[in-house]
């Protein structure tokens, strides 16, 4: 893509060179720094109209609604904390923010939210705490991040150009995601027929004498999880929390380690040989199954094979220890399939939402063929979701590729290293 005439040097290692018409400046002179407020879930009202916004809450923070509003601009708004901070968003409208937000309110005509959108979601990577694990950004913090100074027209035309691409970025990965959803659901019926039904069509069948669940083939037999397994229960956050976390040692795995495809490692935390050894209960062996047991992501699921030598578990993620009666991985289907997301779900009403206790899931229904027959089930799943589970992952790789695009395109355009100002939208 075409560049600007010349360049000159910002004097910010990753910022680089800028063209030879912009300055460096920083946002606390662009724009009023300010906060959301205490707003409760006591405080929301079924039937108003003025959304709040939290970064602890799913749809874009919306985490309700009140009858009065704290805004009535155009503002830029960020996360201050959490695992989210840092992620901004542009607001416009009536709206409230919680505690856990800031806001940007420009301070004269000049100021384009729009474009500081964009470079903020650039910017902010390289100021998160390093105290915190960077998982805090707060006022003081976005007041010394830097901006840019350039015309009003053009960062207009950069804004528009970026709002263009990265809506069409966006929906190509939300069609991505939405065939990987598909692809989900076409897993988790075969698992369910395997696990419930088997997958002969011509076996006799029976009454399983559990309403929801209906026929099961004759020589199943029904259980309770407590009957197959050997050991159910949770680690602890150990004492220090975050503060005590290596950058090596051994594996202490999070829900958000814990995935039906299988461990993400990534962003996995690490104990000392010392903390692992005092935490013995919650050691995980080979053949357990992890269950997420609490937050948005219970009961995704996964089987311990040779990710790790050793691991542990902090308190949101279950060990669930099969005995010789059922093989690990048709234990993990069942736990993975509308028979054992059912019930998961059955268990989240009033205080008990998003979270399973032990003696909920030892109590969970399962129909239970002979070990030989198990073995014959996960060979033929197998076989049957190698296709769809390869899909997935191609399409979950196309998704961070086209993540890694929309990245690095809004770096190169926010920083002048290429210019649009003439670029064609279509």
């Amino acid at each position: 893509m075409k560049k600007y005439d010349s360049y000159k040097d910002s004097g910010i290692e990753w910022i680089g060179e800028i063209p030879s018409h912009w300055d460096v400046t920083r946002i606390k002179y662009k724009f009023q720094i300010g906060r959301g407020r205490v707003i409760s879930n006591e405080d929301l009202v079924e039937d108003a109209i003025y959304p709040v916004y939290s970064s602890q809450t799913l749809n874009n923070g919306c985490l309700g609604h009140i009858e009065t509003f704290d805004f009535d601009d155009k503002l830029i708004t960020w996360t201050t904390d959490g695992a989210n901070a840092g992620t901004v968003f542009l607001r416009e409208g009536k709206f409230n923010c919680t505690n856990v937000c800031g806001t940007l309110k420009g301070k004269s005509d000049d100021v384009i939210p729009e474009f500081d959108y964009y470079f903020l979601q650039y910017a902010t990577q390289f100021y998160k705490r390093p105290d915190t694990n960077g998982a805090k950004i707060m006022n003081n913090e976005m007041a010394v991040i830097l901006s840019l100074k350039l015309s009003t027209e053009e960062q207009t035309a950069i804004a528009k150009y970026l709002e263009h691409k990265t809506t069409q970025i966006d929906k190509l990965i939300a069609k991505k995601e939405q065939f990987i959803q598909l692809l989900e659901e076409e897993r988790v019926a075969v698992i369910n027929q395997a696990v419930t039904k088997g997958l002969d069509p011509n076996v006799s069948m029976k009454d399983s004498g559990i309403e929801w669940l209906g026929q099961i083939p004759k020589h199943w037999e029904v259980n309770k999880i407590k009957s197959v397994t050997k050991k159910i229960g949770s680690g602890v956050t150990p004492k220090g929390g975050a503060e005590i976390y290596e950058l090596t040692g051994i594996p202490l795995l999070r829900s958000q380690n814990v995935y039906f495809d299988g461990f993400r490692l990534d962003n996995v935390a690490y104990i000392t040989r010392e903390i692992h050894d005092s935490m013995k209960n919650s050691q995980v062996l080979f053949g357990d199954v992890l269950l997420n047991i609490t937050g948005g992501s219970i009961g995704r699921c996964y089987y311990v094979t040779n990710e790790f030598e050793e691991a542990n578990v902090n308190q949101h993620v279950c060990i669930v220890r099969p005995n010789e009666r059922i093989i690990t991985e048709f234990l993990y289907y069942v736990l993975s399939s509308t028979l054992g997301q059912q019930q998961i779900d059955l268990c989240q009403t009033g205080g008990n939402r998003e979270a399973l206790n032990f003696e909920q899931l030892k109590n969970f229904f399962l129909i239970l063929p002979s070990v030989e027959e198990q073995y014959e089930l996960i060979l033929q799943l197998k076989k049957s979701l190698k296709a769809v589970s390869l899909t997935i992952i191609k399409s979950i790789q196309e998704i961070e590729l086209l993540k890694e695009y929309k990245t690095a395109l809004i770096s190169e355009v926010v920083t002048g290293k290429i210019d649009v100002r003439n670029e064609k939208l279509n």
